[in-house]
């Protein structure tokens, strides 16, 4: 089986947020969960997503499973979309291509310029008290706290402006237990000529993942909680630290559109068979 890896939401290798990307031959299902996820833990990336086809004539075109080292997740934006690349670029896919996941249906449409276009479910932002324990593993004050929809199950903690966005050092151990999935940190752009709207970072220590360059689906937060406060539906955002990647969204009140392009870096054989 070819197996690849995929830097997402950004046009230049070694940027964005790679992800691993399976392509299963057959309309057979998925292998194990353990196989899974000892080829999840193998690669050892934020993402690995396993990709199978579907019958034709059915409401999604394939189905789509991702694991993190840790275990699987119910969304996941970089590694859709390093998928839908992968199914573009191969002439496995052409246009809308329609996936089935734990979270719903999910749409990718691939322009002609190599720009992908994710259409997945707004999530809701629930208000919530700032937990000490938090902001003491962070080593910053939030300013607000929401927590994030079932299928996402971050917690995003507003801080002050980008610079204690970018001068975070947290302790991930402290950070684990504190939300169903991660905690994304974010501020409005200092300076938005630079190209970018707001800002964000995204720690995942419960699933393996210290931080996580590029978090496409926590956007579908970020995308209402800042169209709120900037007036906008269209926005861009810079997630990162040492590396870092943008995600052009554009609000459509229950759907949120997730727009970036993506770049093949490996492209390779898995030898062992479920």
């Amino acid at each position: 089986m070819r197996i690849r890896i995929v830097d997402a939401f950004t046009d230049r290798p070694f940027g964005g947020n790679p992800a691993g990307v399976l392509l299963l031959e057959g309309e057979g299902g998925f292998p194990p969960d353990a196989w899974l996820q000892q080829v999840a833990t193998e690669v050892n990336l934020s993402e690995t997503a396993f990709v199978h086809p579907l019958p034709p004539g059915g409401e999604a075109d394939w189905a789509l499973r991702w694991f993190t080292p840790g275990g699987e997740v119910d969304m996941c934006g970089h590694a859709t979309l390093a998928t839908a690349h992968v199914l573009a670029t191969s002439g496995l896919a052409t246009g809308t291509v329609r996936f089935s996941a734990r979270c719903g249906i999910l749409a990718v449409t691939a322009a002609e310029d190599g720009t992908l276009v994710m259409d997945f479910p707004t999530s809701s932002l629930t208000e919530v008290e700032p937990d000490a324990a938090v902001e003491r593993a962070l080593g910053a004050t939030a300013k607000s706290v929401h927590d994030t929809a079932a299928h996402i199950g971050d917690l995003v903690v507003e801080l002050a402006d980008e610079r204690a966005v970018r001068e975070l050092t947290p302790d991930h151990a402290a950070l684990r237990g504190h939300s169903r999935r991660g905690i994304i940190v974010t501020a409005p752009a200092e300076d938005p000529s630079r190209g970018y709207d707001f800002v964000s970072r995204g720690f995942f220590p419960a699933l393996g993942i210290n931080e996580d360059p590029v978090t496409g689906s926590a956007h579908t937060a970020l995308a209402p909680f800042w169209a709120q406060r900037l007036g906008r539906t269209e926005l861009v955002g810079l997630q990162g630290g040492a590396r870092t990647g943008l995600v052009r969204v554009r609000l459509l009140g229950d759907r949120t559109l997730l727009i970036g392009r993506a770049v093949t870096v490996v492209d390779g054989e898995l030898l062992t068979a479920p």
